[in-house]
């Protein structure tokens, strides 16, 4: 029961205490700007708009903090793969990673927008004491130190003809504020997922302007525009007492003495928060640059039906595990652009293979560069390998692995080195059975691992274990003639379509029907559901998980896994 409720409870957890810290964060720092007696006569300019760009600020800086580390991929997969203090329903957890870098963003935007809207009043409200003539406290103080150089003023707009729109673009704060806007927005739109999915070069390129946001970040408040009276100043003139007669501020009377305020900026400190997460961020690409550097060899390249390319590699110190995945840079295509893709090979082979389907812009050029390039290769660079999920599929006594098209690939893995284990009677495999499921939309899919599965068939039944990899292979795209074929040759000891002996079945599958038959097979076990396919299917399996898992802790668990890039 224990690993139950930290596996579905431990992210919602995380989640809370993140949002915990954001609330804290500005609520102390909105009370802070609120009440704090050294931004009295800043507040008799702004009003409340100053605590709300300040308390914004705050929750910026913590947000830009964390932003970048959910996607230091090597840092995460040391954390799941060599960190032996980590255990499995913890490790489970940073398969949320981009789930949380997603949420870190559009938190950032969110408090992006309250701080431009409470510094555009800021503006004004500046302007406007400026403006005054009528001897009010805010254009007294907005009068004072302006013809001095001591910089101890309070309002920067020196000038009646000063406008909010001049201070914007012509000051550090606001040029690099609006230089931040911009490369925000541009990143958090890109990010769209329809953007991702059919335009993955506009995400790429446009998603780096992350350096020019956070160059910018660092010297946004230099230039210290928003001031608070100084500590020396405070100790000459109590702002509540002195603000209720400013005409009397430096001269001396029998009832009190109040020397004019003197005011200081507020020190620059997000550099003080995003350096750790820069430099290591920076570590992270030196690290992923130095190792795409090593010569890769391919030595295959078979272009599969339905357009998909297979190419094997080696290259030298490589060492992977079932499941990862590697990024992929073809300079012949794109210097600048790197892909994730699966490995499909197993730790056991003395290569490392991929299989990639033509799904976009830059696939479609690899492939067509390859086929045009026979006999000579173009060169190819690699990054990785990274970990995911489906590293943790043999810490299961029972494993469902679900695959829709090419998400078949990490499977392929998994299947490979299940082969190779079976080979050499490797007793150390925890697992005793596997369910597969492959999710096709057309024939000529299937074709890509025909010959593993045939393998995997013929190995197990020599080796009396024929019960232990229960397949099922389904066709979500068919027209009648291939369905009234495989009916007419049903009684044939091979399906019609791969040529296997499990039969394919044809539309999707009745996920229910499945988790109740697997939960009465195996009563009390702990069954690992991995996914590699789109979020509406991931949807589906997650309720099954959370459906046909007992409270009871003696009996059947799912765990849901879902492969993330």
């Amino acid at each position: 029961m224990g690993n139950w409720v930290v596996n579905h409870w431990f992210p919602a957890v995380v989640i809370a205490a993140w949002l915990g810290l954001n609330v804290f964060l500005f609520v102390y720092y909105f009370l802070l700007f609120d009440r704090d007696k050294k931004f009295y006569y800043t507040r008799v300019l702004l009003g409340s708009a100053l605590a709300w760009a300040r308390a914004s600020a705050k929750c910026l800086n913590f947000n830009s903090m964390l932003i970048l580390l959910p996607v230091c991929r090597n840092l995460l997969s040391f954390l799941r793969g060599t960190c032996s203090c980590c255990r499995r329903t913890m490790r489970k957890q940073l398969d949320h990673n981009l789930t949380f870098h997603k949420l870190v963003a559009y938190t950032i935007a969110l408090f992006t927008a309250v701080h431009i809207i409470a510094h555009l009043c800021n503006f004004e409200w500046y302007n406007d004491s400026q403006q005054a003539a009528d001897g009010s406290l805010s254009s007294i103080l907005s009068d004072l130190h302006q013809d001095e150089e001591s910089n101890k003023w309070l309002n920067p707009i020196h000038s009646n003809s000063t406008t909010p729109a001049y201070v914007t673009f012509t000051t550090i704060p606001g040029l690099t504020g609006v230089i931040i806007t911009v490369a925000l927005i541009l990143m958090v739109t890109s990010s769209m997922e329809f953007i991702r999915r059919s335009y993955f070069e506009v995400f790429w390129y446009t998603h780096h302007l992350f350096i020019i946001y956070f160059a910018g970040l660092v010297i946004h408040g230099i230039a210290g525009l928003v001031r608070g009276q100084t500590a020396e100043s405070l100790n000459k003139h109590n702002p509540e007492h002195c603000a209720q007669d400013p005409t009397h501020w430096g001269r001396k009377n029998k009832h009190s003495h109040c020397e004019e305020p003197e005011f200081g900026s507020i020190p620059a400190e997000s550099w003080q928060w995003v350096l750790a997460p820069i430099l290591l961020y920076v570590f992270e690409r030196v690290l992923r640059f130095w190792r795409s550097q090593q010569r890769v060899v391919v030595t295959k390249a078979v272009v599969h039906p339905s357009k998909v390319l297979e190419l094997q590699m080696h290259k030298k110190g490589f060492s992977m595990e079932v499941g990862q995945y590697i990024f992929i840079n073809c300079p012949s295509v794109s210097c600048l652009e790197w892909h994730p893709f699966t490995l499909t090979s197993a730790p056991e082979e003395d290569f490392f293979s991929v299989h990639i389907r033509a799904a976009g812009d830059w696939t479609e050029n690899l492939i067509d560069t390859f086929q045009q390039q026979k006999p000579k290769t173009p060169r190819i660079e690699v990054d990785g390998p990274f970990g995911t999920a489906s590293e943790d599929v043999f810490q299961y006594e029972v494993a469902m692995l679900v695959g829709a098209g090419i998400g078949v690939t990490p499977f392929a893995s998994v299947l490979k080195s299940i082969w190779y284990k079976f080979q050499h009677a490797d007793q150390r495999l925890k697992t005793k059975k596997i369910y597969f499921y492959w999710l096709c939309r057309d024939t000529g899919a299937f074709a890509w691992f025909n010959d593993l599965l045939a393998s995997l068939e013929r190995e197990m039944e020599e080796s009396g274990k024929a019960g232990f990899l229960n397949y099922r292979l389904f066709l979500t795209g068919w027209d009648n003639s291939i369905a009234g074929q495989a009916a007419f040759n049903f009684d044939k000891d091979t399906d019609v379509v791969t040529g296997l002996k499990q039969k394919t079945s044809f539309g999707r599958p009745m996920w229910s029907n499945e988790f109740s038959v697997v939960a009465t097979a195996h009563p009390r076990s702990v069954v690992g559901v991995f996914l590699c396919g789109p979020q509406a299917l991931a949807k589906s399996l997650q309720k099954c998980c959370l459906q046909y898992s007992s409270l009871d802790p003696r009996k059947v668990k799912f765990y849901f896994n879902k492969e993330n890039f």
